[in-house]
């Protein structure tokens, strides 16, 4: 018998286990320790015996794979299962030599025999060589990586078709041999091409979103040349509002909306420049790839390009916690609220380019696709430097319109300056203590601090730590000092020089803010007497009870003040309190020359007007709080001066003078015509923190630090090198944005062109080839024509990745001018027995217009769309500012209410209870296919919602005018259903139409037009 004894330490989760391991080897041809392990021999059986019914190729608890090399090696979710060389380090050591029961390996049964265990750690110690087999290869295959989405772009044969089947449509395209060519194989045929009138509305709401008018239809109708419909295709293609229709099947893959969302529902009032980016970036047809690229990284890749970085409002589409991120103390709310943040931000990116559901990878590996938990945080990875939030749309506007208003406003601090000692009238008060000359060039709001005497420019709230009577000395030129006073607990001081005021009012003690060149802060108001104070022509000196300033006058006359000179003012209390709201005083060297106790709004404005004597040092003045506590006791000095008595200018004084008051009034105006730079809320960047597994998807729990990369399961099949490693943490976020966009818009990628033409597909049928738009999953459905979607793919590619050349070609195709109303036949019976869900396409599908479509085509047909494009969105609604904002609805009944839905500020939280009846989606959700449903509610909304009982008033007056004779039924009848369908009616509908106008009124009829299924939905 040999004995061995083996000692050593393991470390896992952080604690260190000691184990002391005692191996019984028998017999005589058991191995020694200086034997070499053989892995196929004698260690790859024991991890198939011990390992395999829990960690092999069917099951991985905890994420751990034993059965083959790299499975093993990489480990799972407690830590590396093998190092090399280092037993000590491995977890599956651990594992199969403890004796605690949660964490022995295998948990039933004997266990890892000593004899078995003490192979393993030789072998590892031995350097833990595993021979890669046809065994470990296979291993890695995952079987789930043969799914169709995968798998490279093919280029397929365009099929033949039945000579029957070609002779009945001479003018097939490419397209129709694919739809014919499945049609053929299970005995149907497409349905006839549907009439002018339907094809060309189809055509409009499918490309535009808005109906033809009557007399674009009549103009089709009667055109009889053989390129008609690529003329008609041609010129929708080319209209401004074929942007404006597609932007909004983009905006829903995108879920944008013009508010956060959660509880604080705040306004987004710059988010409107991405959409109106979506809409000039289709209009212009760019391309694909490009499109992508610039919502990914745009603002990166061409920073000064305001355009791209506009684009990168795609990243912040969505909705934000604002509570979670911004005003929680909680440095775990505020993990978990960032990870909810990056999640909603990599499931958009993913799901809307790439049709993978990769959320579902957050918490564990995805239970039916190829993705793991660690490519998920490697995607998370590459947005970990991406926030959401207002940016400058461009920084060389800002810089430049800066560098402008910098320019003027010190052109108009010289030519003030030079006016006023010209002028000799005096200093602002106000303007000293805002940091200025005292002759406009301070800082508005700027201040003072009551306690330290600094200048300060944030605002601030209750002072806690005030210390009543303790002067400050101020470094601001011509302030002395600030004070906080308070009679009842002694003498006031009020000057450097030990100036003590007496006889001031017991107060609070309390004090709020500082003392502000213009309003305090949470000021009640600016305006007394009908005279807002904040305008250029005015100036306030702000003391919020209590407080106290000096000015040391020897200054003043250092720099000029003459000896025969006065203060000067108007006083008044800018709280909220009528009567008895506080105090306000002025004191020379102590001295108090003037004061009013217990002033309110009621007082209005107090005239001051105090001279000068030239042996007064010190000039102060106090606002005190009456005793009744410091609630609104705003007290404002008015246009404060110190000023010399008049001195005639002499004839050429008063000639510059004019000449610089001229000059100041046009600098000032030249100054505020000057905008603040365009800004967005887009991706703002940062330092990319480094990225760990969740486990469990808890931010709580990290586990293996991962880097920025990408799926790799579309790498398996691809025919050139796609990778999905992109580098390592040391990658900025620029790089790892750029890196990711390459990854998406590759041509190698078989997802994205896929996923777009079939997004395009499904916008013109009514159902995709593949019918869940954002699932290509293994959990989606399988393409009805696999071969056409990857023909499309491929001519996508080729024509330089062209929505429009797409959409043309989809457009000009047979299978999308067949009629959605074929005639009872039967090949219609057999066609309903095999295929009931038109996924062969034997007929056009009937499409319902969506809720922004319905809604514009009322304003179009009744006269009233506003076809304005771009810019802010209208707000159909009241606001009111509160902790969680109310958003009241109002009936959409004038021209800037009447423009395109597109343009609508979309609220997450309230939305527009007739918009969202009609299906429109909730903009907290990603929309790859929005909802059809048949309710009650739609019928009752359509027919007595506000907003359509108005419009029908409408349409009736436009159709009583255009009908042009006084009360001649008939023709109004005609006139009605030519424009609210673009047709006459039939004698049925005449006949019906005059009785009811027999009974009502022509807005009656209006109404039961725009009710009519016939508007309402698309042969």
């Amino acid at each position: 018998m040999l004995m061995l004894e083996r000692s050593f330490t393991v470390r896992s989760s952080g604690m260190l286990a000691g184990c002391f391991l005692i191996l019984t080897i028998t017999g005589t041809g058991s191995p020694t320790v200086a034997d070499e392990v053989h892995f196929e021999k004698q260690i790859r059986p024991l991890f198939q015996q011990h390992c395999g019914s829990c960690h092999g190729p069917k099951v991985q608890k905890n994420g751990l794979r034993m059965d083959a090399k790299s499975f093993a090696f990489k480990g799972g979710d407690s830590g590396v299962a093998i190092v090399a060389g280092k037993p000590e380090e491995s977890d599956v050591v651990r594992r199969i030599t403890t004796t605690d029961p949660d964490l022995k390996m295998p948990p039933q049964g004997a266990g890892v025999s000593a004899a078995d265990a003490d192979l393993i750690i030789r072998w590892i110690e031995q350097g833990a060589e595993w021979p890669e087999t046809d065994f470990d290869r296979a291993a890695l295959k995952d079987p789930r990586l043969s799914h169709w989405a995968w798998q490279a772009v093919i280029s397929p044969t365009v099929p033949s078709i039945p000579e029957s089947a070609a002779a009945d449509r001479p003018r097939l395209s490419e397209i129709d041999r694919f739809v014919v060519s499945k049609l053929s194989d299970k005995g149907l045929q497409l349905s006839p091409e549907a009439d002018r009138r339907a094809l060309i509305r189809r055509l409009s709401f499918d490309l535009l979103g808005l109906p033809p008018s009557p007399e674009q239809v009549q103009s089709f109708a009667d055109d009889t040349a053989p390129d008609a419909w690529e003329k008609l295709v041609d010129m929708m293609l080319e209209s401004p509002h074929y942007g404006e229709r597609w932007a909004r099947h983009w905006l829903d893959v995108a879920h944008y909306a013009d508010t956060h969302g959660f509880e604080r529902d705040q306004r987004r009032d710059n988010a409107w420049r991405y959409r109106d980016w979506v809409i000039r970036a289709l209009n212009a047809d760019l391309p694909y790839d490009q499109f992508l690229k610039d919502q990914l990284a745009g603002d990166v890749l061409r920073s000064d390009d305001s355009a791209a970085v506009a684009a990168t409002g795609f990243l912040a589409a969505g909705p934000w916690d604002f509570v979670g991120q911004a005003e929680t103390p909680s440095p775990v709310l505020k993990r978990i609220a960032r990870a909810d943040d990056l999640d909603d931000m990599i499931t958009q990116v993913m799901t809307s380019a790439c049709a993978v559901t990769i959320n579902c990878a957050r918490c564990h590996d995805h239970k039916l696709d190829p993705i793991s938990q660690r490519e998920y945080y490697s995607v998370a990875a590459v947005f970990a430097g991406v926030k959401r939030g207002e940016r400058v749309l461009s920084v060389k506007e800002q810089k430049n319109l800066a560098d402008t208003r910098a320019s003027l406003e010190q052109q108009l601090t010289t030519a003030r300056s030079e006016l006023g000692k010209l002028r000799l009238d005096g200093w602002s008060l106000a303007d000293l203590v805002g940091g200025g000359d005292g002759h406009g060039t301070g800082n508005a709001d700027q201040g003072i601090d009551p306690i330290s005497g600094k200048s300060i420019s944030n605002k601030r709230g209750f002072l806690d730590i005030a210390l009543p009577n303790k002067f400050a000395i101020s470094a601001a030129k011509y302030v002395d000092g600030v004070v906080i006073p308070d009679g009842g607990v002694g003498d006031v001081v009020i000057s450097s020089t030990g100036f003590i005021a007496r006889d001031v009012p017991d107060t609070s003690g309390k004090a709020w803010d500082a003392i502000r060149n213009g309003p305090v802060n949470s000021q009640f108001s600016t305006t007394l007497g009908g005279i807002d104070f904040t305008t250029d022509a005015h100036s306030l000196l702000s003391l919020h009870a209590n407080s106290a300033i000096t000015f040391d006058l020897a200054e003043f006359r250092a720099s000029g003040l003459p000896e025969n000179a006065q203060f000067r003012s108007q006083v008044g209390y800018f709280g909220q309190t009528p009567r008895l709201g506080a105090s306000f005083h002025v004191l020379l060297d102590g001295e108090r020359v003037i004061e009013r106790l217990g002033i309110g709004r009621d007082d209005g404005l107090i005239d001051v007007a105090i001279p000068i004597p030239a042996t007064a040092r010190f000039l102060t003045l106090m606002a005190t709080d009456n005793g009744n506590d410091i609630s609104h006791d705003q007290i404002c000095f008015v246009n404060a001066q110190l000023e010399p008595f008049g001195k005639d200018p002499s004839d050429l004084e008063a000639t510059r003078i004019a000449e610089l008051t001229r000059r100041v009034a046009e600098l000032q105006q030249q100054i505020s015509a000057v905008p603040e730079p365009a800004r967005i809320y887009a991706a703002v960047a940062e330092i990319p923190p480094s990225m760990h597994v969740h486990l469990r998807g808890n931010p709580e729990q990290p586990g293996d630090e991962v880097y920025p990369g990408a799926i790799s399961c579309v790498s398996f099949s691809s025919v050139s090198s796609l990778k999905a490693d992109f580098g390592n943490s040391a990658l900025s976020d620029a790089e790892r944005r750029v890196a990711f966009a390459e990854w998406i818009t590759s041509s190698d990628n078989p997802l994205t062109r896929r996923v777009l033409v079939n997004r395009l597909w499904h916008h013109h049928f009514g159902a995709g080839i593949v019918d869940t738009p954002s699932d290509f999953g293994i959990g989606g459905s399988q393409p009805s024509h696999p071969e056409l979607l990857d023909w499309l793919a491929e001519r996508f590619l080729r024509t330089g990745w062209s929505i429009k050349a797409m959409n043309r070609l989809i457009c000009l195709s047979a299978a999308y001018r067949q009629t959605s109303r074929p005639k009872v036949s039967d090949l219609v019976h057999q066609a309903g027995r095999i295929d009931s869900a038109n996924r062969l396409l034997w007929r056009q599908n009937p499409r319902r217009l969506d809720a922004e479509s319905l809604r514009d085509a009322v304003l179009m047909v009744c006269g009233k769309l506003n076809t304005e494009m771009f810019g802010p969105g209208y707000r159909d609604f009241e606001y009111k500012e509160e902790y969680a904002p109310v958003y009241t609805y109002i009936t959409a009944d004038k021209p800037d209410l009447w423009r395109r839905s597109v343009y609508r500020f979309i609220v997450r939280t309230t939305p527009d209870q007739f918009m969202a009846t009609l299906d429109c989606p909730d903009a907290a959700n990603l929309t790859p296919a929005r909802n059809v449903t048949t309710t009650s509610l739609q019928a009752l909304a359509l027919m007595n919602n506000d907003f359509m009982l108005r419009q029908s008033k409408y349409l009736a007056e436009r159709v009583a005018s255009e009908a042009g004779v006084e009360k001649n039924t008939q023709i109004q009848i005609q006139t009605a259903f030519r424009i609210a369908l673009a047709r006459l009616p039939s004698q049925h509908e005449s006949d019906a139409a005059s009785q009811l106008l027999k009974k009502w009124d022509l807005t009656e009829l209006c109404r039961a037009l725009l009710n009519s299924n016939e508007f309402v939905y698309i042969d």
